[in-house]
């Protein structure tokens, strides 16, 4: 059975709201080779009091121990927020084939700021955005 975004952008999202359960702000990202869900993460950065803790940044490192290497060719991260210039940093380095991201950041994303993936990995956005959407909407109205 080929398994498409939204089935693996739904593991992003479960993540996310690993994240929402423990007070983070509620991204989450998996990264899947040949169908296979290689690393899973959610933000970590008040737990780790680390700014780098975004659930990018995590999955990138799990992945690369999975595979024993720095470079994750093949591989899509899923991603339920569009990535921040650092994360996006990250994942230019590591060169991936896709990132598939949920909903838009307009104020902090790297594409909002211009900031391109490398030129070998191809970009989609707006997988499964509204319910991404609705649970960051969620998280900063409890916050204030």
């Amino acid at each position: 059975m080929q398994l498409d975004d939204q089935y693996f952008m739904r593991k992003a999202l479960d993540e996310a709201e690993r994240a929402y359960a423990i007070d983070e702000v509620p991204v989450g990202a998996v990264i899947v080779i040949d169908q296979k869900i290689i690393a899973r993460a959610h933000n970590l950065t008040e737990r780790l009091n680390d700014v780098t803790a975004h659930a990018e940044m995590q999955a990138i490192t799990s992945a690369a121990n999975f595979l024993g290497g720095k470079y994750l060719k093949g591989c899509t991260i899923y991603v339920t927020l569009e990535p921040c210039v650092m994360c996006m940093g990250g994942l230019y380095w590591s060169q991936l084939d896709r990132i598939v991201y949920a909903a838009s950041d307009p104020k902090r994303g790297a594409l909002s700021q211009a900031v391109h993936p490398h030129p070998k990995t191809t970009c989609l956005g707006g997988v499964m955005e509204a319910e991404a959407a609705d649970l960051l909407l969620r998280f900063f109205q409890k916050k204030r």
